[in-house]
């Protein structure tokens, strides 16, 4: 069975699936981000995620990846995860072993509806 593949800003995103995505990306997200070509034939960039139940594509340019990295306190002043925080998350998800990034050529993902009311999200 395939998993679903989805588009999401990362600010809508849970929690739980934020610090999974630190631990795989432990040294900021900039280098990893990946193009795509959204539905109006723009190119956008993205971070890919796998996790049990998704394939992701986590919308953001490199200023944002940065600033996400910058603005969060679990990174230090060199945009690394903190080992302590690294330690807190993977005993956290020590289950979680399936995570990892895919960067895949599919043109299948699609967005998932979340409570906000964005338009601005994007079919692959």
């Amino acid at each position: 069975m395939s998993k679903p593949r989805v588009i999401k800003d990362y600010d809508q995103l849970s929690d739980e699936v934020k610090e999974q995505i630190k631990l795989v990306y432990p040294k900021g997200f900039t280098d990893h981000l990946v193009t795509y070509v959204n539905k109006e034939g723009e190119n956008k960039k993205a971070l890919p995620f796998e996790t049990e139940n998704y394939y992701y594509l986590i919308r953001m340019s490199i200023v944002q990846a940065e600033k996400i990295v910058e603005d969060d306190d679990d990174f230090d002043e060199f945009g690394e995860l903190r080992s302590s925080v690294a330690e807190d998350y993977k005993e956290k998800y020590e289950d979680e072993s399936h995570m990892s990034y895919n960067a895949n050529d599919d043109n299948d993902f699609e967005d998932i509806p979340d409570d906000s009311s964005d338009d601005d999200d994007d079919d692959y």
